[in-house]
């Protein structure tokens, strides 16, 4: 209970702060939030992404743990029908606002309102799309009508760009935040989905739904396994007791949103489209860029595929690139309904439809050893696979010369300093590397971080400890002063 007790703590912390807000030094602070009204506060946790990474979107089981960084998040309904939004940094602040009915008015998608918003449109609004999208989403996939407005101010300890899943953090905190205040029962599972849906929708950011559940599922200190199929949790596990992980930032920025993520993973939805081609399935069309597939052998899901299968009846068949262009005239789209396969440019079709394949088998066998008895044989198997899966990342060209040198000075200490593996986490491209080691080696861990960050000249924070899911923990209404 270390983990729930602290993030209470920290809950009532930032509580108090709040009674100080009208003496703040920044002016869009002060008077943010109104002494003696209540608000609502809630907290979600970033994660570290242990096996599974960007596997989620094939349907892979994926295990991600907790961490103990989070965002927090104070909202006060409003009077005004207008949208106050203020996050806070260290000596800085970022702000935003827009009518209510701007947010959430009008017809037309998710999509139409997040236009009429101008975050796409004004780099400097980008930012507050992944806030102010809890009302887009609420009003357009649940039908809430938002008759009053809201201020939210938001403080953070997730880093931004760390492979992380600060934005996951914030979308689930904020989504939260509004239900609760205005009244919108969500259950833990629809909390997640729907935070999914400001990313991808109202950011336009085509992430997979790992990060938004374990923000909203997860528990201290435990892994969450959760099958993306599409949201399917099957525990949570824990750790052996001699064992640990850690994750260290490289310093290199990591985006999900970055053209390398999502030129993996629609190289992954072609090779599904290939592959189903191949055995048969009917498909057609449903626009310009997309088909649907009547799926009855793998549910639509690339990770249910085996390693075997894929041998045997399919890898002769599957090209190593693949142009646009020429999927498009010969396979009519793919079934991913937040991507499109863009005519010009050259896909790694092949690594792509790979990874999540084996990924999924190298998951399920990890998590299998976790109850394998303890010893050297099941630590080396467990870093083993976490090894297996850095390479696969870099094969889909996911990899980054920051991470790679993380991993191969994780690799230099190795057992003898009781550090098992490394792999590149998240969406790749940077971000942090995941640490297996024996319980008693966040020395090294930390050695390792000094050390890089001499040879690199970046700072290289070390992730470790944990905290439970925003569900998990539950809002709290406090009045402010």
């Amino acid at each position: 209970m270390t983990g729930e007790t602290d993030a209470s703590a920290e809950v009532e912390a930032f509580v108090a702060s709040l009674a100080g807000l009208d003496r703040h030094p920044l002016p869009e602070v002060r008077g943010l939030l109104v002494r003696g009204e209540e608000a609502v506060v809630t907290r979600a946790p970033g994660r570290l992404d242990v096996m599974g990474g960007f596997a989620d979107y094939s349907g892979s089981l994926v295990l991600q743990l907790p961490l103990r960084e989070a965002t927090l998040v104070a909202l006060q309904k409003d009077r005004e029908p207008r949208v106050r939004i203020v996050s806070l940094g260290a000596d800085s602040a970022r702000s935003f606002e827009a009518p209510m009915d701007a947010l959430a008015g009008g017809g037309g998608t998710v999509e139409d309102a997040a236009a009429r918003a101008g975050f796409g449109s004004d780099p400097a609004r980008r930012w507050a799309a992944y806030a102010a999208g809890a009302f887009v989403v609420l009003a357009r996939e649940r039908g809430v009508a938002f008759r009053s407005g809201a201020r939210l101010l938001i403080t953070s300890r997730v880093p931004e760009g760390s492979g992380v899943s600060s934005s996951a953090a914030l979308e689930v905190a904020v989504m939260q935040a509004v239900a609760e205040a205005f009244d919108v029962a969500l259950a833990p599972r629809e909390l997640a989905l729907l935070a999914q849906q400001v990313e991808n929708r109202v950011v336009g950011a085509a992430c997979g739904v790992m990060d938004q559940m374990t923000a909203a599922c997860g528990e201290e200190g435990r892994l969450l396994a959760l099958r993306c199929q599409p949201a399917e949790l099957e525990g949570h596990l824990a750790l052996p007791e001699d064992l640990a992980v850690w994750g260290i930032d490289s310093g290199v920025c990591h985006a999900v949103s970055g053209a390398d993520y999502t030129s993996v993973r629609i190289g992954a939805f072609m090779g599904y489209r290939i592959l189903a081609e191949r055995a048969g399935l009917p498909a057609r069309r449903v626009d310009a860029a997309h088909v649907a597939v009547d799926d009855a052998r793998w549910g639509g899901c690339l990770a249910n595929v085996t390693p075997a299968e894929y041998r045997e009846s399919f890898a002769a068949h599957v090209p190593a690139s693949l142009r646009g262009e020429a999927f498009l005239a010969r396979y009519g789209g793919t079934t991913d309904a937040v991507t499109r396969v863009s005519p010009e440019v050259e896909y790694p079709v092949r690594a792509a439809t790979v990874h999540p394949i084996e990924e999924n088998f190298r998951v399920r066998a990890f998590a299998r050893e976790l109850a394998a008895p303890a010893g050297e044989r099941r630590n080396q198997t467990l870093g083993d696979l976490m090894s297996e899966s850095h390479a696969s990342y870099t094969r889909c060209g996911l990899g980054s010369a920051a991470t790679e040198r993380l991993a191969t000075l994780v690799h230099e200490k190795g057992r003898a300093h009781g550090l098992y593996g490394a792999r590149i986490t998240g969406g790749g491209s940077g971000g942090t590397v995941a640490v297996l080691g024996r319980r008693d080696a966040g020395p090294r861990v930390a050695e390792i971080a000094e050390g890089y960050a001499r040879e690199s000249g970046r700072p290289a924070r070390v992730f470790s400890g944990s905290s439970p899911g925003a569900a998990v923990l539950g809002p709290r209404r406090a009045r402010v002063g």
